[in-house]
């Protein structure tokens, strides 16, 4: 761990050398040259706090506000852009300055009383440093690496631990370090050239012009075009940035801080059963789905079986029948089939969709909205789909992860039934096609930023509105798009008009789609040609039709898996994607 925390310091340190960062460079200058000498202090302290807690709590507040994150960053723009204005008018500046630091600081301390008074000097200006700050960690956001990317996934999960914590901190006391060094010397020589000269207010107005200009700038996203060109022209820079983080034993730190479940920890008999400890409460539960709320204490003497899951994951999907057959075959009277639902994406949080969900696959047994994670963590889970087995006693004893393994939950269930004086009249048969070779399918692949992976364009993959473009050749599994798109952490937004292609091995595509109007199209080509019979069920004549958010069936070559080019192209306006997924 302490290995870690070190490569975080050095990587947010490293953040201040990073294109992405250096529009927003002028910005800090700008803020600093006014006000006094704890204004650096307070404009880089803003720019950690805000920084913290937009990466570590975004989902926290995306959940209570119901607003797109990306309000946030439209906020910070126009506030920075009212601060530049506060430049260009010097009495504005000072008066907002002062009414700041009241709100900051009530009682005056960090406001330099008596200095200057009548005279057009606020004071410190340690309060609208700090607002300056603030309101640019949102925009600082953004620019991480692998170390933040893990973090903010763990937070997407609502994974947020203390050692989560503690690698944000170190990256941020880096990233404020230089942050810090140059506001400071922004505010000496500013304060060096009022002794000295007497165009100092032109030079403070320039810099409100500037300030305005970068705003804009930050708003047209303007400024990822500038980082591209940068990064095109010297290729080997973004490596050399990259390197502090891409390594081995940070790989390996990465992981371990990720974790793994720790419930299936306990000696497996050999019936396939172990005392993994006491069931935890269901908690947290945002609503109950086809039952009555459910507790933990009420069930005793029956089998409970509480198997995590979510809408728009095709693993968690395929485990279906397994588990409708089992609750048909073995309950209701000594058997309890809980699902569970701990949703991976912002809109599975909506009740009409799961309620939607639970209609279109037949699912009658009950199903508990968790969308706090408070069950999930609870029972310190890290997957989906997984299956927790509790006996008679409340006491976990069997837990799986992934697919896969249903004979021996079924015979486990036989089992505890058993133990529990009700033996099963029979075991479950589920038919279900033969699965292929694991080794050869094309991963999961999420579109968003925070898990993006392989992907090919031409241009690198940032947030906000960017083109981009498709290379010469696609390799295996990977993806790439082409024309406008609008990245966030989960979801990639084309513009009308854009495209995709993924290269995949598999003998079905599926895609988690959002439309942004329902009857909204999606063309769909394969190998160059349109899809056809090659279609899965949701293609109709090489078009998608949307109607909500949710699982689409894109390609099916019925039993023939291979190696293919699948090409979206988006014809309306407001679409999201969001993850593939195959079969």
């Amino acid at each position: 761990m302490s290995f870690l925390l070190v490569f975080s310091f050095l990587a947010g340190f490293a953040t201040i050398l990073a294109p992405c960062i250096w529009p927003l460079l002028p910005l800090v200058l700008s803020a600093s040259s006014s006000g006094g000498r704890r204004k650096p202090f307070g404009l880089t302290l803003g720019v950690m706090s805000s920084f913290t807690l937009f990466t570590l709590f975004i989902s926290y507040l995306e959940t209570v506000l119901h607003i797109n994150p990306n309000a946030f960053r439209l906020l910070a723009v126009l506030v920075l852009a009212l601060l530049g204005i506060s430049l260009l008018f010097p009495s504005l500046g000072a008066r907002f300055e002062i009414l700041v630091g009241r709100l900051v600081n009530p009682l005056g301390r960090l406001q330099g009383k008596g200095r200057g008074p009548g005279n057009g000097q606020p004071g410190t200006g340690f309060g609208a440093g700090y607002v300056a700050g603030f309101f640019m960690g949102i925009l600082w956001t953004p620019c991480a690496g692998p170390i933040l990317a893990a973090v903010a996934t763990l937070a997407a999960t609502r994974a947020v631990t203390v050692q989560v914590f503690m690698v944000t901190l170190a990256y941020v006391l880096g990233m404020g370090v230089p942050l810090f060094l140059v506001s400071l010397g922004g505010n000496v020589v500013f304060a060096k050239m009022r002794k000295f000269s007497k165009y100092t207010g032109m030079a403070q107005r320039a810099f409100g012009v500037v300030m305005i200009i970068v705003a804009v700038m930050i708003y047209t996203n303007y400024d990822k075009t500038l980082q591209l060109k940068v990064l095109a022209a010297f290729p080997g820079y973004g490596h050399l940035l990259d390197g502090v983080e891409n390594n081995q034993t940070v790989s390996t730190q990465l992981d371990s801080l990720r974790g793994t479940s720790s419930t299936a920890t306990a000696a497996v008999g050999a019936d396939g059963l172990a005392d993994l400890g006491p069931a935890p409460e269901f908690a947290g539960i945002h609503a109950w789905l086809n039952s009555p709320p459910l507790r933990m204490a009420d069930l005793r003497g029956k089998v409970v079986l509480v198997d995590f899951w979510t809408y728009s994951c095709i693993n968690c999907l395929r485990t279906l029948p397994y588990t409708k057959a089992w609750y048909k075959n073995y309950g209701p009277d000594h058997f309890v089939l809980v699902g569970v639902h701990s949703p991976e994406f912002a809109f599975e949080q909506d009740t009409s969709n799961v309620q939607n969900a639970l209609k279109e696959f037949g699912i009658t047994y009950p199903v508990a909205q968790d969308n706090g994670f408070e069950t999930w963590n609870a029972f310190r889970n890290k997957y989906w789909p997984a299956e927790y087995l509790i006996d008679a006693d409340g006491r976990i004893r069997k837990a799986d992860f992934g697919e896969g393994g249903y004979d021996a939950m079924d015979a486990a269930i036989q089992r505890l039934l058993a133990e529990a004086g009700h033996p099963a009249a029979s075991g479950v048969k589920v038919s279900a096609a033969e699965e292929g070779d694991e080794d050869d399918v094309t991963p999961e692949s999420y579109l968003g930023l925070a898990r993006l992976e392989r992907f090919a364009s031409n241009e690198k993959a940032v947030a906000g509105l960017r083109t981009y473009s498709f290379p010469k050749a696609l390799g295996p599994d990977e993806i790439a798009y082409r024309g406008p798109w609008t990245l966030s952490e989960q979801a990639a937004k084309p513009d009308q008009g854009a495209a995709l292609e993924l290269r995949f091995s598999a003998d079905k595509v599926y895609l988690v789609i959002g439309p942004g109007h329902k009857g909204d199209t999606i063309s769909v080509s394969l190998d160059g040609k349109p899809v056809g019979d090659a279609g899965g069920a949701d293609v109709k004549g090489s078009t998608v039709v949307l109607d909500t958010v949710r699982l689409y069936n894109l390609i099916d070559l019925k039993g023939k898996p291979g190696s293919h080019r699948l090409r979206l192209k988006f014809l309306d306006p407001g679409t999201a994607v969001y993850a593939f997924t195959f079969g």
